[in-house]
């Protein structure tokens, strides 16, 4: 599928949209045969450079990143992360990095963390013509470790925050908004608030968040189970692992499984129900399986 064709499945609230994560030349061309769009996330920093989080990420990573990913990548969105500390000072601090990164990657956009209190900065950007992907519910960059992190949504409060903020995104101009590790019920209602407005749609894609989002991602070293970057060869709950000794076999899988809305099942989302998964608040992590 072409580049323009890509796009325009990406806004035509069809079929679900796909997202990996590459770095990497060769990871991005297998990916670009099968995704919808791939992310080159900060989660780089753990993956790649074995930080403890992402918060050391520098904007010079994810530009060299970025280029071999573009380079490999050539009818699939690439959307690059503005890494911490290069955008939440103020809107021009944010409109400067991202034209960095942009014009030196030739990625399709990029894509910040937060809510409410990161909106004015993403009308700032798409006013001036910025693709911006917005992230809300659990925000890695605000992490320092991984140790007893709260899943919200589960009450009512949360809730609300959740569908404001995803509000607040979509009127700001975000063409579309990942949401992480939140309740399903939660990420069900936010679905639901955006896709009452008729007049455009854009996508919510689901990180451990439910199966009626829009769009599923995940980060692909975590989904090929390569990744021991949070505790003794676990990965978060949400994670289903699709090991092979053949990656382009795995990618192809998970491809399938969210495109026939296979993934995620209950498994892979936070529901409060003692019969199921033992009513999960925090992140978890499990042993990896397929």
């Amino acid at each position: 599928m072409s580049l323009k064709n890509k796009i325009r499945k990406f806004f035509n609230n069809t079929t679900p949209i796909v997202g990996l994560t590459a770095y990497s030349y060769d990871m991005a061309k297998i990916l670009d045969k099968y995704v919808d769009f791939i992310l080159v996330g900060d989660s780089l920093g753990m993956t790649l450079y074995g930080m403890k989080n992402t918060r050391k990420v520098t904007v010079d990573m994810m530009i060299n990143h970025g280029k071999a990913v573009v380079k490999a990548a050539k009818d699939t969105l690439v959307i690059v992360d503005l890494p911490f500390g290069t955008y939440e000072r103020s809107p021009l601090q944010a409109y400067e990095t991202a034209c960095e990164v942009i014009d030196k990657t030739k990625c399709y956009g990029i894509k910040i963390e937060g809510g409410k209190e990161i909106s004015e900065t993403i009308s700032y950007l798409s006013n001036r013509g910025i693709n911006v992907m917005g992230h809300i519910g659990l925000l890695p960059q605000s992490i320092k470790n991984y140790i007893n992190i709260k899943i919200k949504g589960f009450n009512t409060l949360e809730k609300k925050k959740l569908i404001d903020d995803a509000y607040t995104l979509y009127k700001a101009g975000a063409f579309a908004i990942v949401i992480e590790a939140v309740a399903e019920s939660a990420a069900k209602a936010v679905v639901k608030k955006i896709k009452q407005i008729k007049n455009k749609f854009i996508p919510i894609i689901g990180i451990g968040a439910s199966a009626d989002c829009n769009g599923q991602i995940l980060v692909t070293d975590d989904m090929l189970g390569l990744s021991n970057k949070y505790k003794k060869n676990k990965v978060p709950k949400f994670v289903k692992v699709y090991e092979s000794n053949d990656i382009e076999l795995s990618v192809k899988k998970f491809c399938d499984e969210v495109r026939n809305k296979t993934f995620p099942s209950y498994e892979f989302c936070y529901i409060k129900n003692k019969k199921i998964f033992n009513n999960v608040t925090y992140l978890k992590f499990v042993k990896k399986s397929g």
